[in-house]
């Protein structure tokens, strides 16, 4: 009786695997066409939401950058008053 069920396991996999390939074959020609739209689409973006956030994220990253280096600045020259201060002394 096991030897059945072994059977027919094997040719359920075997029919799942063939129906798998044949429903691939008949949907290529679809799955070409829907690439080949897409692909066009993709070819010239329009610029949307995610350009205006990445401009917006690159100008908040500038003005980080220049307000860290003028705080830089203004440590440094604490620091050399200071030591200036510390040396008269």
């Amino acid at each position: 009786m096991n030897k059945h069920f072994e059977d027919a396991k094997y040719y359920l996999k075997r029919a799942g695997e063939t129906a798998k390939a044949g429903i691939s074959e008949e949907l290529e020609p679809l799955k070409k066409r829907v690439d080949d739209l897409v692909d066009r689409e993709q070819a010239d973006p329009e610029p949307g939401r995610f350009d205006e956030v990445r401009a917006e994220l690159e100008a908040l990253q500038q003005r980080a950058e220049g307000e860290t280096r003028e705080a830089i600045a203004d440590a440094r020259e604490r620091i050399d008053a200071y030591r200036s201060e510390r040396d008269d002394a």
